[in-house]
């Protein structure tokens, strides 16, 4: 019997470790531990109504038919507008290509304008899909590294530093999972300065948690014109909305990016579920507060686990002004031990945590950035005090 053969580019691939880590604290879940989950990064609330109901009303109405590759026309004008009037921006419908999510629209990209030996800039850390697709499309990752000490945002010169003739994209996720930073106009400005002056490189702007906001505004790397004609921006309705089991994220760029990445859509997935464009279509068009609503709790939870992390000895904590995340640096913990544990690396330290707390977290390396940890605060404000409580008496135990 021939033995089954996996391809090269698949066995390259590192496997999601936020997935493999929510997947753990599920089977411990299923035994009977009481896990708190803050590895995922997932709004704990319930889509809102108006939505649910767009949906249940698009079934009625049959939405129940092959859609267009790029998505219904009506969505991508809504979305269209919603750039325009949110984000200054002005990119027509055909500029706009509706995917399963924010992670297929960030694969479509990278796979429709990088080739083989392109260079890709990606800040680190970074959110842990970033550098396993760029790898699957041939291109060469080029890690700029940012810690907690720069509020894990790069400079102008880190930027200018890593460019070179095989430069082919940068990438930018602000707000920023998984540190929750976030790029002021000026911090933009200043790398917008520098990739002025490098027509050849395109930009990919990563803006999913643009309103998981704290700064009161948002700046899209899509509206300096010194770039934009080069810039594809990428976001979607998972984390504003509450809608991460819908799968809808849309890209908005250049027309030839667009039919590029239709083209690699219609041979692959196809349009994505009508009844979540149907959704979508609502939430875009429904009242925002909502929006405001869910953003609120959230920033009242960052204050929460920021004060709360601050008193843990041995934690270097910023205060993050964006998405739902910390990433406090434990590079104290390393090297301790609890009974004949030894705390090695990072990794090491949230099996620990789970293990011996019962929270799962994820390790800084997942984001290719040693020496932090990732706790997701979008659960319920009881649970994060448990959480921390938790994670305090755990690291406590270890000398």
């Amino acid at each position: 019997m021939e033995t089954i053969r996996i391809s090269d580019r698949i066995k390259a691939m590192a496997a999601s470790q936020t997935l493999a880590m929510s997947q753990k604290s599920s089977e411990l879940r299923a035994a009977g531990v009481d896990v708190i989950n803050l590895s995922v990064g997932e709004p704990d609330f319930n889509t809102p109504e108006h939505i649910k109901e767009a949906a249940k009303k698009a079934i009625d109405d049959n939405y129940t038919h092959y859609p267009p590759v790029p998505g219904y026309m009506d969505l991508r004008q809504a979305i269209a507008r919603k750039l325009h009037d949110e984000n200054g921006l002005d990119y027509r419908a055909e500029q706009v290509v509706v995917s399963g999510g924010a992670k297929q629209s960030l694969s479509n990209i990278i796979m429709s304008v990088v080739n083989p030996g392109d260079e890709v800039i990606i800040p680190v850390p970074a959110w842990v899909s970033y550098v396993e697709m760029v790898k699957l499309a041939g291109g060469t990752n080029v890690l700029v590294p940012a810690g907690i000490d720069q509020d894990f945002k790069i400079t102008p010169s880190q930027l200018e530093a890593a460019i070179t003739p095989r430069t082919r994209l940068v990438m930018i996720c602000s707000p920023s999972n998984p540190s929750g930073s976030v790029y002021t106009r000026a911090e933009l400005q200043g790398l917008v300065d520098v990739l002025a002056r490098y027509p050849q490189v395109m930009v990919l702007s990563d803006e999913i948690y643009e309103h998981i906001n704290y700064l009161g505004e948002f700046t899209s790397l899509g509206a300096f014109p010194e770039i934009a004609p080069r810039t594809v921006i990428v976001n979607g309705v998972s984390k504003a909305y509450a809608m991460t089991g819908w799968r809808v994220g849309f890209m908005a760029g250049p027309v030839e990016v667009a039919k590029a990445v239709t083209k690699l859509q219609g041979q692959t997935t196809s349009g994505i579920s009508t009844i979540a464009q149907r959704a979508a279509l609502a939430a875009y068009q429904g009242s925002q507060q909502c929006v405001a609503d869910m953003r609120e709790a959230f920033r009242r939870r960052r204050d929460l686990v920021v004060s709360m992390a601050r008193e843990i000895p041995g934690l270097k904590v910023n205060e993050p002004q964006g998405a739902f995340y910390l990433f406090p640096e434990v590079t104290a913990y390393l090297g301790k031990r609890c009974g004949d544990r030894v705390i090695a690396d990072d990794n090491d330290l949230c099996m620990y945590l789970l293990e011996e707390a019962h929270v799962a977290t994820v390790s800084g390396s997942a984001f290719c950035l040693p020496g932090y940890i990732r706790l997701s605060y979008a659960a319920a404000d009881e649970a994060l005090v448990e959480a921390m409580h938790r994670i305090a008496a755990a690291l406590a135990r270890l000398a």
